[in-house]
């Protein structure tokens, strides 16, 4: 089983002050994103610490609305423990919760805005439903990064000026797409479970324009037939 002290080593950034974008995500060996439609069955214990501690190690955790409703997102709020052991870094205790959404489909006595450890965030756009906007805004603070449709490097910017420069994102895949697209993406942290699915399962991007961004891998760490793998942007690529 994998240790969270050492987890902190492999998964620690040397600059905070640079903003960075890390994507986390699990799929089987075949490549789906989904086990009956949700991602955390394909995962163990291991990828739970692995997943844990790299919410211990962000500013922020980035969601898409679509992952909240079907993941079945509750507040978000780390342990005493590791509330502590920011603190002791010089960081805030919690990590802040920021949900993509252009619709904002979403109910505002959801567990993700009552049970969040701190006052979440909403990323919208200009041409956001209002109505929608305005009771969102009774339980989130809103920010607005494009006109028509919300703009990734905008929203990656808005964030760090914000003083959350160390972004998380767990999804799901259109967002993912779109930060590729956008060419947002510096980190990916990839659970490859061991299990073959098959079925109709979707990848873990989906959407944006095709494009190749060429990434370095950082580590391979074998836990229990799971392989938890970090790549990073390759420089002058």
């Amino acid at each position: 089983m994998l240790n969270r002290d050492e987890l902190i080593k492999k998964y620690s950034i040397d600059d905070r002050t640079e903003p960075r974008v890390r994507m986390n995500f699990v799929c089987s060996l075949d490549g789906a994103a989904t086990h009956d439609g949700v991602s955390g069955a394909l995962g163990n214990a291991d990828d739970k610490l692995v997943f844990d501690t790299l919410r211990v190690l962000t500013d922020v955790i980035l969601v898409g609305a679509g992952t909240v409703r079907a993941e079945g997102y509750g507040g978000i709020r780390l342990t005493e423990a590791d509330a502590a052991w920011r603190s002791a870094q010089g960081w805030s205790p919690q990590p802040r919760v920021a949900i993509v959404s252009g619709r904002l489909d979403l109910d505002p006595a959801h567990g993700v805005f009552t049970g969040s450890g701190v006052r979440p965030l909403i990323v919208t756009h200009a041409a956001a439903p209002a109505d929608r906007l305005a009771a969102l805004s009774l339980v989130a603070d809103v920010l607005v990064c494009g006109e028509t449709a919300i703009d990734p490097l905008a929203m990656v910017l808005a964030l760090a000026v914000r003083g959350m420069p160390q972004i998380l994102c767990e999804g799901g895949p259109h967002l993912f797409g779109a930060l590729i697209a956008a060419d947002c993406v510096d980190e990916l942290c990839l659970t490859l479970s061991p299990l073959l699915e098959g079925g109709s399962a979707g990848r873990i991007a989906s959407g944006g324009a095709q494009t190749s961004r060429p990434m370095s891998l950082l580590h391979a760490l074998p836990a229990d037939d799971m392989l938890f793998l970090r790549y990073a942007r390759r420089e002058n690529s």
